[in-house]
C-alpha cells in the first residue's frame, strides 16, 4: 500500500508499505524490528529520516504468533472500540513499533508476554515507590545468561536503569500465571487482545 509521509522541508514523499509481513519468510524482518530499523524512511530532498507508525499485521507461524500492530497514535481508539465479531482469537494487539519490537524479543528467547508484562509491573511498582515524581517506563530488553535483563526509564534524566531478574523469578511467576491467569496482576494487565502493563497505566477516561 502508498503512504505519504510529509516532511518539515515542505516536500512529501510517497513509500511503500506493506499490509502484513511473515518473519519465517523474511528473518530480516526480526533484525531490522530489534534494531529499530523497521519502516525507517529518508526524505530525498532533505536526507531526514522519518519513523512513521503505520497499522500492519506480523506473522511468525513457526512461533505461532500473530500480531496486530496499531500506531501509538491510535491507543485511544483501540480502547474505545467494539469486540469484533469473527475476529481470530489467536491475533495479539501490540501499540507502537518500540512495543513490537520489544514483543518480538520476547517471543524470540521463549517467553511468556504475560509473565513479562507483570514482572515488568513489580518492577514498575518498586521504581515508582522510590521515584514517584518520574515518568517512568520498565522495558523488557534481553536474556543475560538465564536472567532477564529489563531497562527502566525516567528514574534519572537521560540515563537508563538495568534491572536484572532471576530466571528462578521468573518461573516462580510463570508457574502462578499457569495456576491462574485471572488472578491479578495478570487480570488487569490483559485488556481484550492487548496484554501490557499500559493496560494498567491508562488513564480513567479510556477503562
Amino acid at each position: 500500500m502508498k503512504r505519504k509521509i510529509p516532511c518539515f522541508c515542505d516536500n512529501t514523499f510517497t513509500v511503500e508499505v506493506p499490509e502484513e509481513i511473515n518473519l519465517d519468510a523474511d528473518p530480516r524482518y526480526v533484525e531490522d524490528i530489534l534494531a529499530g530499523h523497521f519502516m525507517n524512511f529518508t526524505c530525498g530532498s532533505c536526507g531526514k529520516k522519518h519513523k512513521p507508525e503505520f497499522p500492519i499485521i506480523v506473522k511468525w507461524p513457526s512461533r505461532g504468533r500473530l500480531i496486530e500492530v496499531l500506531p501509538e497514535l491510535d491507543r485511544g481508539a483501540f480502547y474505545l472500540r467494539k469486540e469484533e465479531k469473527g475476529r481470530n482469537k489467536s491475533l495479539e494487539t501490540v501499540i507502537s513499533y518500540p512495543e513490537l519490537a520489544e514483543r518480538i524479543a520476547l517471543i524470540k528467547d521463549g517467553l511468556s508476554t504475560g509473565v513479562v508484562e507483570a514482572l515488568k509491573y513489580y518492577l514498575f511498582v518498586k521504581a515508582d515507590e522510590s521515584c514517584p515524581e518520574g515518568e517512568l517506563s520498565v522495558w523488557y530488553n534481553t536474556k543475560t545468561g538465564d536472567d532477564l535483563e529489563f531497562h527502566i526509564h525516567g528514574i534519572k534524566d537521560n540515563e537508563v536503569a538495568v534491572m536484572r531478574v532471576p530466571a528462578a523469578v521468573y518461573e516462580k511467576t510463570l508457574g502462578d500465571y499457569k495456576k491462574n491467569h485471572r488472578a491479578e496482576p495478570f487480570a488487569s494487565l490483559q485488556v481484550k487482545s492487548y496484554c501490557s502493563i499500559q493496560n494498567m497505566l491508562r488513564p480513567d477516561e479510556l477503562k
